[in-house]
């Protein structure tokens, strides 16, 4: 790629994150998410570093003014009223003094911030912010393991699909089915109004959705009995992964200013997850699965949640990059959401095909920790390929390219400008440190 080119790139996907920029947040997209989501804006700022380094701290300190008390951090913030999206804040009535959502996402924020005090041009300010911050992410992953771990095995489960941010994934068909959907209130789904249906969550799904959201109201949204109440408990590696990799992440920062037993704890929640993630690895597959924790047993799906591990530095690694090599081979863009191999793949449905440009970060970003350069390079070139094909789409078809889910979409962009980043980083060279 010649300057030129990465220049027109670069000025394309910033346009694209200023125009869903709302002035301290950032929606994901015009119509279709019209308002802050939580996974969305830490790894959004990651990118807008790159041209506003204080509007990068911004956005996750927005996110965080909105902490609940007993420090979960929910994974929307209805800033302003849209009749365009449904469940607004009338149907999840959480009754905070900005209306949230009641149910959380994968806990990336540790990993950002330090990504952005590293990188800081401001390093004054950059330490002031992680001081601010550091306590409230702590207080969030504390929050993890008390609410999701009640037993203390070291694994925090997810109590709706919604929670993973790989919502409809082939993860939780089975789980899924154990939800009842008698009683659910009547709706109108939005998403479907601005996307075509074949490319969203089916109806049954959205029904059990519904339903989970509903229960979960009527006992008040009271984190202290929703993990043994839910039908649904499911310990999901990636969602796992992510929360060991910012966990890592906040003592390393909490270990440079001095804040020595909250770097303690963490190093602690790191190593018990650590000695647990073994439970997870399915050696026939050469990569994770998911624990279905209602009933037992592990979950028969090879998602790229198995994948995701990656980013936490396990000693899996080698057998998970010749994993993401041999996913590779089976598509012209890689890495698809799922195992293309399995009868429930599906090339256009959210989460149950697609590629996705967050996950290929994630996963590039724990390839290159480990070593793996050239595998990381080639899913860096994927990427790029698939921009020619689809825009600056949601997600993307894994053999054609094509673009699916909302359009000009922020964290497609953000991470287009960290790949404009790297790609300029590590040309030329297989022994870069990252």
């Amino acid at each position: 790629m010649n300057v030129q080119n990465a220049d027109v790139l670069f000025a394309k996907a910033k346009e694209t994150i200023l125009r869903n920029d709302r002035g301290v947040y950032t929606v994901p997209t015009h119509g279709l998410y019209p308002f802050q989501w939580n996974w969305d804006s830490c790894l959004t700022a990651i990118g807008k570093q790159h041209y506003d380094e204080a509007r990068a701290w911004q956005e996750i300190e927005t996110l965080f003014e909105h902490q609940w008390p007993d420090g979960m951090v929910p994974h929307i913030v209805f800033h302003e009223e849209d009749e365009g999206y449904f469940p607004g804040p009338d149907v999840w009535n959480t009754n905070r003094p900005t209306p949230t959502s009641g149910t959380t996402q994968p806990a990336i924020a540790g990993f950002a911030i330090r990504r952005l005090y590293e990188r800081a041009k401001n390093r004054n300010a950059a330490e002031e912010k992680v001081r601010r911050l550091l306590p409230r992410v702590a207080k969030w992953h504390e929050w993890f393991y008390v609410n999701r771990d009640p037993k203390g095995e070291g694994l925090v489960a997810i109590l709706h699909p919604w929670e993973s941010g790989r919502d409809n994934s082939i993860d939780w068909d089975d789980a899924l089915e154990r939800v009842p959907t008698d009683g659910v209130e009547p709706f109108t789904r939005r998403d479907t109004t601005h996307v075509d249906a074949s490319e969203r969550p089916k109806k049954e799904q959205y029904d059990r959705y519904i339903y989970l959201v509903q229960m979960f109201r009527d006992l008040n949204w009271d984190n202290t009995k929703l993990h043994d109440a839910s039908p649904f408990q499911v310990v999901d590696p990636g969602f796992n992964a992510i929360l060991m990799r910012a966990d890592e992440d906040i003592a390393w920062l909490a270990e440079k200013f001095d804040e020595v037993e909250l770097a303690r704890a963490a190093r602690a929640r790191v190593t018990k997850a650590r000695e647990a993630f073994s439970k997870l690895w399915n050696e026939q597959a050469s990569q994770y699965v998911c624990f279905d924790r209602a009933c037992g047993k592990p979950v028969e799906s090879l998602s790229v949640g198995g994948i995701i591990p990656i980013f936490a530095g396990l000693e899996t690694h080698e057998k998970l990059a010749t994993r993401i090599e041999a996913l590779r081979a089976q598509s012209t863009y890689g890495v698809p959401s799922h195992d293309p191999n399995d009868v429930r793949f599906d090339r256009k449905r959210y989460w149950r095909g697609p590629v996705w440009l967050i996950v290929n970060y994630m996963i590039i970003d724990g390839l290159m920790r480990s070593g793996h350069h050239n595998v990381a390079q080639h899913i860096i070139d994927d990427s790029f390929a698939l921009l020619s094909q689809g825009g600056f789409a949601e997600y993307f078809d894994y053999q054609t390219g094509e673009g699916f889910g909302g359009d000009r979409f922020t964290w497609t962009a953000a991470m287009v400008i960290e790949f404009l980043a790297l790609k300029q980083k590590f040309s030329g060279t297989n022994n870069c440190v990252y």
